[in-house]
């Protein structure tokens, strides 16, 4: 952790969503950030990624909305119960997997529940720049989605769609309805976002997509896991990575420190550059082409398709 900020405003913006709004104890401005970035924030002994979000971003104060999650492991009833208005919270600075692109013809977000709140920066930065987009945000229900009235402002543009009220959103129709060029951004449930990743990759009627999941993706592989050799170049160290470890869970039991959040390949924090041998993929964070590329890679997760792999750590 970074930073030790103070909640200056906790705001309930839909039934179980609260707002966090964290600024410096003194004043003064925060770390710059761009739209789509998150950082870490200490929850009691967890620690959990929220996006920074919010449609009117200041300089001088961060802003999380936490849905409150009856089935998680403690972090969101933490921030329901324990964190109140003035209270201290440790939290990382913002790291960024999910950038909006520079030059888009047009934008189309697709926002499920909690998803909508990377979008909003994202909305906010092209609105003012006069760049093309429109929203698709569906939910269970109206009062359950998070900052709803505040995007009504933009009326047609940014399209309300609670289940109960409209039924089960048509994502093949959503997409087909989008010019060739559109970029599509999409944070929300696994379920949404497999959808639109099959729709998006139809040769028929391709779109370019960027997702950011909440929780890891499945993996479908009907290859054995192997041992592997990983050498450490920074630390010196050489280390097998047996069948049913990770490289993070092998490096730290080496002493070879890989700072880590998530665990689950989610959260971008332990990206670590490859100096030689080819990864195995298994994060939801990079891209196909950053996969494909492989010159960095997410060892929580991650393994290796070569004998040995030298990582820059």
């Amino acid at each position: 952790m970074d930073l030790e900020l103070c909640v200056a405003k906790r705001h309930v913006v839909a039934d179980d969503v609260v707002e966090l709004t964290f600024t410096r104890p003194g004043g003064g401005a925060l770390p710059q950030w761009e739209p789509g970035a998150h950082i870490d924030v200490e929850l009691g002994e967890l620690v959990r990624q929220y996006s920074l979000t919010g449609l009117v971003p200041a300089a001088d104060r961060w802003s999380v909305a936490i849905l409150r999650e009856p089935e998680g492991r403690g972090g969101s009833r933490y921030a329901h119960t324990r964190i109140e208005q003035g209270s201290m919270v440790r939290v990382s600075l913002p790291r960024n997997h999910f950038e909006l692109s520079v030059g888009a013809p047009g934008v189309l977000f697709v926002a499920g529940g909690i998803g909508i709140t990377p979008l909003l920066p994202m909305i906010a930065k092209l609105q003012g720049e006069g760049t093309p987009w429109d929203l698709f945000y569906c939910g269970r229900s109206r009062s359950g989605m998070a900052y709803a009235d505040q995007l009504a402002q933009f009326g047609d543009r940014a399209r309300i769609r609670p289940d109960d009220e409209y039924g089960i959103p048509d994502l093949d129709a959503l997409i087909a309805a989008t010019e060739p060029d559109t970029v599509v951004y999409s944070c929300g449930p696994e379920g949404m976002l497999s959808a639109l990743e099959a729709r998006c990759a139809d040769p028929a009627h391709p779109r370019t997509l960027r997702v950011e999941r909440f929780v890891a993706r499945q993996i479908d592989t009907d290859e054995p896991e192997t041992a592997f050799e990983v050498e450490f170049a920074l630390s010196g160290v050489t280390v097998r990575v047996p069948v049913g470890r990770s490289i993070l869970a092998v490096a730290e039991d080496a002493g070879v420190e890989i700072i880590s959040s998530c665990a689950e390949g989610t959260c971008g924090t332990c990206e670590t550059p490859v100096l030689d041998g080819v990864p195995d993929h298994r994060d939801s964070v990079l891209t196909d082409d950053e996969r494909a590329c492989g010159t960095t890679m997410m060892p929580c997760v991650s393994r290796a398709r070569s004998a040995r792999l030298i990582l820059d750590v």
